[in-house]
């Protein structure tokens, strides 16, 4: 019966690694599809602005300091700069473990978690 137990048991371990496996390849996949369409979109409007007189002239200005006859153009310089003490940033707090404990076992039993 224990034997019996431990092959049902066996069985049913497989697959769940590959279904956990699955929802992260397919989680990771849609994070990064909302990147791409989050660039895309920005880019868009970028492209959309430039089709626009007052963007080019707006570009002219800030990137390459293009001035209208009669008027001037002024260079704003930043002050030497005075050594101030630097600010150590507090340090991060250990990540937290989000894993299930079959997700645990899993690992236990694959060896993944020896190699973390």
């Amino acid at each position: 019966m224990i034997l019996l137990l431990g092959a049902a048991f066996l069985t049913q371990v497989v697959p769940y690694g590959q279904i956990v496996e699955s929802r992260e390849a397919v989680a990771d996949a849609r994070e990064q599809l909302a990147e791409l369409e989050a660039e895309n979109a920005q880019l868009t409007a970028d492209v959309a602005a430039l089709g626009t007189e007052a963007e080019i002239e707006k570009l002219a200005r800030e990137k390459l300091g293009y001035v209208r006859p009669g008027e001037t153009a002024y260079v704003v310089l930043d002050p030497p700069s005075v050594d101030q003490p630097s600010v150590d940033p507090k340090p991060e707090a250990p990540a937290q473990d989000e894993s299930t404990w079959v997700d645990k076992v899993w690992n236990f039993l694959t060896g993944a978690d020896a190699e973390s």
